[in-house]
């Protein structure tokens, strides 16, 4: 899944937990103004179409919200040819939890388990440790169970 927001609507949908955001198609002004208050700082305003950290800024204060997303969309624009962004809560250190899953058009999938990219720098991850140590995997197994069943309900219309 390509795209950060339809990816977040479906898992949304499907029940997964996914952080307090906002990710919907209405990129006027006032709406992520609007969205950027129900949120409240810190938020990061993330690039839609985005990886590696390029075009994602924080927002600790609304008093610097429009200068972020200005320069977020600048950003995303330049870097990704579409300056679309995402909302969410700042999360000040968070446990970054990937799964892989790899699916085909016959209902064939494999999951490549869990990795910890919790290590990063600028947004960027720098070590990727897998397995995920703590207690993480049942949460992530149920993910990908309900992630999968999403997908293929998706896919299939």
């Amino acid at each position: 899944m390509a795209f950060s927001r339809e990816a977040k609507q479906l898992m949304s949908s499907a029940g997964v937990p996914i952080v307090l955001g906002y990710h919907d198609n209405d990129q006027s002004d006032g709406r992520l103004k609007d969205e950027a208050q129900k949120i409240g700082p810190p938020l990061m305003i993330k690039a839609a179409l985005g990886g590696g950290g390029r075009g994602m800024r924080i927002v600790n204060s609304m008093g610097e919200f429009e200068n972020q997303l200005d320069s977020a969309r600048s950003e995303a624009k330049s870097t990704f040819g579409n300056d679309h962004v995402l909302l969410e809560k700042y999360i000040k250190e968070p446990r970054h939890v990937e799964v892989q899953i790899f699916a085909d058009s016959l209902g064939n999938a494999v999951y490549l388990y869990e990795r910890d990219c919790s290590v990063q720098r600028r947004h960027q991850k720098i070590i990727e440790e897998a397995p995920a140590v703590g207690e993480i995997t049942a949460k992530c197994d149920w993910c990908v169970c309900v992630s999968l069943t999403a997908f293929f309900v998706a896919w299939s219309g």
